[in-house]
Order: structure tokens, then C-alpha cells, then sequence
């Protein structure tokens, strides 16, 4: 069976650390990569509004968000699943690592919003935990020819998706690569939960792919 990838939209940083620019002039959004296995169509980081997300898959793949049969999210961030409302039917997985920690976190946050009666903020949280409920862990081989890489460190449990090939090896690998210039000087993004093991994933990344699928960025040639 053979698996194939292709791109749906690329993503950007609010604001390049990189470029000379000091203020947030864009909307951040994550590089959105459709991965074919089979009957499978796995979607990575839906991260665009789903009427703009409809457009970019009818135009890149010609299925739009109906044929999609999964949603696999490399972080819980929110900038990575904007679209998860459009896509009501598919399976959602996650790593196990970060979803336990998006857990954890909320229900931390929980416990604070509550200690202080923050009803506004109870009601955000809560919403984030119906989505969190809703994605289901992922198995190390979430389709065929498309296997977990984690890459810690961006996030607690920030995973990418390894797809072997006969002549090279994609890595789908969100933000433990961000971009190219992040790439070409060999650095993280500056907001990391834990810069050290962002280092090391960054290494490990670059180190096994012939081919990477950046966080907010077009393809990178390793």
C-alpha cells in the first residue's frame, strides 16, 4: 500500500523572530499537511476556519473536509485545530504524552478559575475540555506507512507523524520545526515549554528526515 502526503496550506507566525519585524502583523496559523494511506486520509493540524479549510483541500486534494477520516493534532495548541469544528465526523488522536498534559493543565486551570469564581473563564475551559474529551490517543501507527515520532519539547507532548518512503524519509514534524530560517540556524521557537528537549527533538528531526513538513513553512530539503 502506498502512502502519500501533500501540503493544504502553509503556516505562519504571528510574528517572524527571525525578520525584522517587532510587532504580531499576522494571524498564526500552522502548516496543515493532508497524509493518503489507503482508504485513510489523515489530516495533520486542521489549523485554518473550516469554510477557508474546505477551499484549500478542494483545491489541493479535491476531497474537501467531508472526506477526511482523521485528524491527527502534533500539539493541543490552538492555533493547530481551528478547523476541528468542520470535521465533526472524523477520528481525533493526539499523542498520549500531550494529551495527558493538556488534561492536567486544564484541570489545573479549572481549579484556579473556580477558587475565584472566574465564570468567564470557567466557561472557556470548559469548552476546551469537551474538544480535549473528544481526541482519543493515538496508536504508535496511526494508518499504514505512517508511524509516531515523538518530538517533545515545543509542547510536553509535542509528537510528529514519520512517513518511511522507498528513496527517503518524511517527517511531518509541526513545531519542533518551525520554519526555515529556524531550520538553516538551528533554533527552536523562543516559547517553548521546555527549550532543552526542543533542542533535542530539533536534532532528532533533522538528524532522521530526508524530508520535513515544518510547523509554518513550506517542505525543507535535510
Amino acid at each position: 500500500m502506498s502512502t502519500s502526503f501533500r501540503i493544504i496550506s502553509l503556516g505562519t507566525l504571528a510574528s517572524h523572530p527571525l525578520w525584522t519585524e517587532t510587532s504580531d502583523p499576522r494571524t498564526p496559523h500552522a502548516t496543515t499537511t493532508l497524509i493518503t494511506s489507503g482508504d485513510r486520509e489523515v489530516l495533520v493540524n486542521p489549523s485554518l476556519p473550516p469554510p477557508m479549510l474546505d477551499v484549500r483541500l478542494k483545491e489541493r486534494s479535491g476531497i474537501g473536509l467531508s472526506g477526511v477520516t482523521d485528524v491527527f493534532l502534533t500539539s493541543f495548541y490552538p492555533d493547530h485545530r481551528r478547523g476541528l469544528t468542520g470535521l465533526e465526523h472524523a477520528s481525533w488522536i493526539m499523542a498520549e504524552t500531550e494529551r495527558d498534559a493538556m488534561e492536567s493543565f486544564l484541570v489545573q486551570e479549572r481549579a484556579e478559575a473556580e477558587s475565584h469564581q472566574d465564570t468567564e473563564r470557567l466557561v472557556l475551559i470548559n469548552d476546551e475540555h469537551q474538544l480535549l474529551e473528544r481526541v482519543k490517543i493515538a496508536p504508535d501507527s496511526i494508518a499504514e506507512g505512517v508511524d509516531l515520532f515523538p518530538l517533545h519539547g515545543v509542547s510536553p507532548g509535542c509528537c510528529g507523524l514519520l512517513l518511511p518512503q522507498p528513496r527517503n524519509t518524511i517527517l511531518v514534524c509541526g513545531d519542533a520545526v518551525a520554519t526555515t530560517e529556524h531550520y538553516e540556524r538551528g533554533m527552536v521557537l523562543e516559547d517553548c515549554w521546555d527549550r532543552n528537549r526542543a533542542i533535542e527533538s530539533f536534532k532528532e528531526a533533522v538528524e532522521i528526515a530526508d524530508l520535513l513538513v515544518p510547523g509554518r513553512d513550506n517542505l525543507i530539503h535535510t
